[in-house]
């Protein structure tokens, strides 16, 4: 059991949504709607994950956004 527990890889998490910035019309939608605050802006509007382990894949910024530009990246 140790040794498979040494053996065992951790993965990094990658974020739990996807933001297709060419779709996405800054709106920012998605940054209000958030009810965690997963959100933040970029230098040029854009909506990024800044705190993607908060995120509890409520589905309120996919099904929120006008342009469909975010996705979820959980199974």
């Amino acid at each position: 059991m140790v040794e498979e527990a040494k053996k065992k890889k951790w993965k990094k998490r990658n974020d739990p949504v996807v933001i297709y910035r060419k779709w996405c019309k800054t709106c920012n939608i998605c940054i209000e709607m958030c009810p965690k605050n997963v959100f933040d802006t970029d230098p040029d509007g854009y909506p990024i994950v800044a705190r993607g382990m908060d995120c509890t894949q409520c589905s309120i910024c996919w099904l929120h956004c006008p342009e469909f530009a975010i996705t979820s990246n959980e199974k």
